[in-house]
């Protein structure tokens, strides 16, 4: 079956990443995979909530759409007094993918926030903020290494995530919109730079899928993944 774009069925979209786009923030990157835009800050606050241990740091994450990022106008979050029930679950994607790799001892007592803001969506938003939102926190740490505020780098491992899914019974990586509205089974994935998983969301959203056909979507994305982790490498360098 042609894809609508007219990708293999194990090819990315064009994934662009451009770093510093924020004067302000420690770190920062636009993220660009086919026509999703999200726009990912890093920002560093030297105190930590109240639950963490003594001697160590926290990586948090926040996740909104933009009123337009989508095909019709939603209410800003601050406009319902309350934060969407997705944005809330993506957002805790978004930090959980993060704290995985992150040292919380080397990164020392201060918090890093990292900001996704969808400025266009077509599919994949939660995958391109973690991918984008590592970027920006690598970034971040570089700054605070720069500064002599830090004497190891923090990071144990890149992270980067994308979707796959089966449209009309054929498996697909990297789902645009009008392919995601339509597949019967839909899976995001999130790895780190070895390849282990960190998570995996998996939905049969028209029809139960099995284990099997599991293993090659995670496949699919293993392969995504690795292409998004050299392009992240190219902009942060090597963690080590």
């Amino acid at each position: 079956m042609p894809r609508i774009d007219g990708r293999r069925p194990d090819q990315l979209r064009p994934v662009e990443i451009i770093p510093h786009v924020n004067q302000f923030a420690e770190g920062s990157c636009l993220i660009r995979c086919g026509n999703t835009q999200v726009f990912c800050t890093a920002s560093v606050e030297d105190r930590v909530p109240p639950h963490v241990a003594e001697g160590h740091g926290w990586v948090t994450a926040e996740y909104s759409m933009l009123p337009r990022a989508n095909r019709e106008r939603s209410k800003r979050d601050i406009a319902k007094l309350k934060l969407s029930p997705r944005s809330a679950e993506i957002q805790r994607l978004i930090g959980r993918s993060l704290r995985a790799v992150v040292d919380m001892e080397a990164l020392g007592e201060r918090t890093i926030t990292v900001d996704c803001d969808v400025l266009q969506g077509d599919g994949g938003t939660r995958t391109a903020s973690v991918t984008g939102g590592f970027v920006a926190l690598a970034l971040a740490c570089r700054k605070l290494m720069t500064r002599g505020e830090l004497t190891k780098m923090p990071l144990k491992s890149f992270v980067a995530a994308v979707s796959a899914g089966i449209v009309g019974e054929e498996p697909l990586l990297d789902l645009c919109y009008e392919e995601d509205s339509s597949a019967q089974v839909d899976l995001n994935c999130v790895m780190d730079g070895s390849g282990r998983l960190i998570e995996i969301q998996g939905t049969g959203e028209g029809r139960p899928f099995t284990i099997e056909e599991q293993r090659r979507l995670v496949d699919l994305c293993a392969g995504g993944i690795a292409e998004l982790q050299k392009l992240q490498r190219d902009i942060v360098g090597e963690l080590g």
